[in-house]
């Protein structure tokens, strides 16, 4: 039943996308605005098959690299809905509801709703974890994809090449105002979900630090968004700095999520 509903969100937000982009080419914000509700509702769907998945005996949507995916895309989904609300950045989607999509083709080639976990992966601690990280992560990528356009925005402006395709992008005042919530609250929740990760390694290994690539890489990439949140709220960092800086540490905990079990020997093989 999960799938049902995974296949037909993954429907919507590929009409969603080309809605989206769509309007940029034609020069109407109807159409950007209609493809907000078709995403809506891909969105509504994709909640629905989040249920499913954690109603499942001794499952989560994220026991593997598809749930992950889903799950991310699934949040960023949602993040990028409330910030609907308060700015005007329908055209926002045209860079975020693609990169939806492109996860959830990936999930789709591989998702289960309700994988089977070992015993080891199960337990309040890592539930947390991995919830707090990939909510973090889906934060820290709608950072990433509003500091892309804020470049692109502000690199037309420079170049005086506006036109009636660069006006209907957010302002840049709005882009960097999501950049900087992002990274704010997503900053806490990759630092609690590494605590909460430390926590449950100590409970069933032992130990709490392995030096595993991927807990190297992850650190890493925390430095780095340590850097950015102290650069913003204490120096008063924004615009091309913040996000430059935002895209290369979202490059980092990609790489840290996905890389690392490509090119290394983790014990993150989950």
């Amino acid at each position: 039943m999960g799938m049902i509903f995974f296949k037909i969100a993954l429907v919507a937000y590929f009409v969603s996308t080309v809605g989206y982009v769509s309007s940029l080419f034609v020069g109407r914000v109807k159409v950007a605005k209609l493809s907000m509700w078709v995403f809506s509702l891909a969105f509504a769907l994709h909640t629905v098959c989040i249920v499913i998945q954690w109603t499942g005996v001794a499952s989560i949507p994220s026991a593997n690299i598809y749930g992950s995916l889903s799950f991310i895309a699934w949040a960023i989904s949602g993040a990028y809905l409330a910030f609907q609300t308060k700015t005007k950045t329908r055209v926002l989607g045209a860079f975020v509801s693609p990169a939806i999509l492109v996860m959830m083709i990936a999930a789709s080639s591989g998702l289960m709703c309700g994988v089977s976990i070992p015993p080891a992966l199960r337990g309040p601690w890592v539930i947390v974890h991995v919830l707090l990280l990939l909510t973090g992560g889906a934060l820290f990528a709608l950072a990433c994809l509003a500091g892309a356009m804020y470049l692109l925005q502000d690199n037309l402006i420079k170049s005086k090449k506006v036109s009636g395709f660069s006006r209907m992008f957010p302002s840049l005042r709005d882009l960097d105002r999501i950049n900087h919530i992002c990274i704010v609250w997503g900053f806490p929740l990759l630092t609690f979900g590494i605590i909460a990760g430390s926590i449950w390694a100590w409970t069933v290994w032992g130990s709490s630090w392995y030096w595993d690539p991927k807990q190297i890489f992850t650190a890493v990439s925390w430095v780095i968004y340590a850097i950015l949140v102290h650069q913003r709220i204490v120096i008063g960092w924004s615009g091309r700095k913040a996000a430059v800086l935002s895209i290369v540490a979202f490059a980092g905990l990609l790489f840290a999520f996905i890389g690392v079990n490509v090119f290394f020997v983790t014990i993150h093989n989950f």
